[in-house]
């Protein structure tokens, strides 16, 4: 125990970004970061270059209590932006490319930004909102082509780290300094903007890393992995695994725009070990031109975002990889659950309703099912209630937005808004968003649930369920299902719920409306189902 007489010796060490950077940059200096095979460069090139970036964002003005924003591709530059700007004791704003001009414009106002860095590829989205930002802003272009600054901008990327010092000195900073802003969208409203601490960043980190390194075998996410997210960075730091891998000195790949042809290229020469995405993603890099002649079998994916369906898992694991369901929001920073990877390694037998299940709890991660009175409902995979949850990493609140807050903290705990089971053993399996379950005939009925049994159906590439009015009966489902080339599945996929529900996997009251065939189903910002989409499409008949 320490001598409190010799306090004056004592430094109390704070959870910071910086501390993150320099384990990785002492661990690994010589592994490599890549950017679509146009940056190779090694951990200590790449930490001279976030001092760079730190040096000239100070030059500039941008240091303690500065927001900074970020408009750009899975890219090396992402992840300098990630440490350079916390470090400085500013906020990295993370702009979501997908978002509407006008959300885009209200993000950048409601965040306050003072500069923006933006790759040549979205200047198009943003000149046009220039003359509305009332406030002074820095403008960066960064590019990949070699693009002239256009005028009134600051400069250019690579120029001002050109500048800069590699031996700048960052601040000492308190673990609770502000590091991180981004904006979720829900159904209703204007975006939100969720915010992290450096504390809650590391600890998020560190959780996630006690959940990934146990696991045995090849599975998890260790030191020897290759890294490529296919999640775009802007969506909650990358799920938090760039800062993770960086941390553990992993051998890292940004794919900058997705591609999945130039994704599977990326794979095969690099021997990409490790990846998350959406469902949307994998399905797409899966059903590529070229990716049967991939060797995918090295090849761990953790889904999330939505549901894993049943069919996605089975066609992955056909190929050998080695897939994964997890669970979070953005206000959870965002990892809550992972399936048990534990489980699955090395076991005989059919692993598929362990991968999709939505999980456990990663360490530190407090999650129940509870009634609206905030009671538990009994743990026995079956009664269903809202998912809450606590961990010392989870947002604490909505940037600027009392009413929103005590909505998400109502009762102490996180609430989710999806609905779930608790399984004796813990286990953890969504059954809806509380916005989407279909409610006919007095029956709750899962729409994940319909989207994984027609999922599996062969010819089905897509599938998404949703409740539309009924004047008897409420509500009844309608699905919707993207069709493999020259598949007929419409009559398949009522079969399939058909025998789901004689099996009594489902309830009666599931059997589908309506089965339609669409080119493409709506989607959100970051690649999620867009049911409020669907849902209004399919009332003025546009898939009529």
């Amino acid at each position: 125990m320490r001598d409190h007489g010799e306090s004056a010796m004592y430094h109390d060490q704070q959870l910071t970004i910086g501390s993150m950077l320099h384990a990785g940059l002492t661990a690994a200096p010589e592994q490599r970061i890549v950017h679509s095979d146009v940056v190779d460069m090694s951990y200590a090139q790449f930490g001279a270059r976030v001092h760079r970036l730190a040096s000239a964002l100070a030059a500039l003005g941008l240091g303690q209590g500065a927001v900074v924003a970020v408009m750009d591709y899975d890219s090396h530059r992402y992840l300098e932006c990630f440490f350079a700007v916390p470090m400085l004791g500013a906020t990295l704003h993370t702009i979501n490319v997908r978002l509407s001009p006008e959300q885009v414009l209200f993000t950048i106002t409601h965040a306050e930004d003072d500069a923006i860095l933006v790759h040549e590829d979205f200047l198009p989205l943003v000149m046009p909102l220039l003359p509305r930002i009332t406030r002074p802003v820095r403008l960066i272009v960064l590019t990949d082509r070699g693009a002239t600054v256009p005028e009134g901008f600051t400069g250019e990327y690579e120029g001002l780290l050109a500048a800069g010092d590699a031996g700048h000195s960052f601040p000492d900073l308190a673990e609770t300094t502000r590091a991180t802003l981004f904006y979720t969208t829900g159904t209703t409203g204007d975006p939100k903007g969720v915010s992290y601490s450096h504390r809650q960043l590391v600890l998020h980190s560190l959780a996630v890393i006690a959940c990934f390194a146990p696991v045995p075998g090849r599975g998890g996410f260790k030191r020897d992995d290759v890294y490529m997210p296919l999640t775009p960075l802007f969506h909650v730091h990358g799920w938090g695994f760039p800062l993770i891998a960086t941390m553990l000195g992993v051998r890292q790949v940004y794919p900058g725009r997705y591609d999945p042809v130039r994704i599977l290229a990326l794979i095969a020469k690099h021997g990409v070990t490790f990846s998350h995405c959406v469902p949307t993603i994998l399905a797409m890099v899966l059903q590529a031109p070229g990716s049967e002649a991939v060797d995918l079998s090295r090849w761990k994916v953790i889904i999330g975002g939505s549901a894993l369906p049943e069919g996605l898992a089975r066609a992955a694991m056909a190929r050998g990889i080695d897939i994964h369901a997890g669970y979070g929001m953005s206000e959870t920073c965002p990892v809550m659950t992972i399936a048990d990877m534990d489980a699955t390694q090395g076991a005989t037998g059919d692993t598929t309703a362990t991968r999709i299940a939505t999980g456990k709890p990663i360490p530190l991660m407090q999650v129940r099912v509870v009634a609206p009175d905030m009671t538990d409902v009994p743990h026995d995979g079956v009664t269903t209630g809202e998912v809450v949850g606590r961990a010392p990493w989870l947002t604490d609140g909505y940037v600027r937005d009392e009413a929103g807050t005590a909505a998400l903290w109502a009762g102490g705990w996180l609430h989710t808004g999806d609905v779930g089971t608790m399984a004796p053993d813990g286990t953890l399996r969504l059954t809806d968003r509380l916005k989407d379950v279909i409610k006919s005939g007095g029956e709750w009925i899962s729409s994940l649930a319909l989207e994984s049994v027609v999922s599996a159906v062969p010819g089905v590439a897509e599938a998404a369920a949703v409740g539309m009015p009924d004047a008897r009966w409420g509500e009844r489902p309608v699905i919707l299902v993207v069709a493999k080339p020259g598949a007929e599945v419409e009559a398949a996929a009522h079969a399939a719920v058909a025998a789901a529900i004689a099996a009594g996997r489902l309830t009666k009251w599931a059997a589908p409306e309506r089965v339609l065939t669409v080119t493409a189903i709506p989607k959100t910002s970051v690649g999620k189902i867009d049911k409020k989409a669907i849902r209004a499409a399919l009332a003025a008949g546009h898939f009529a």
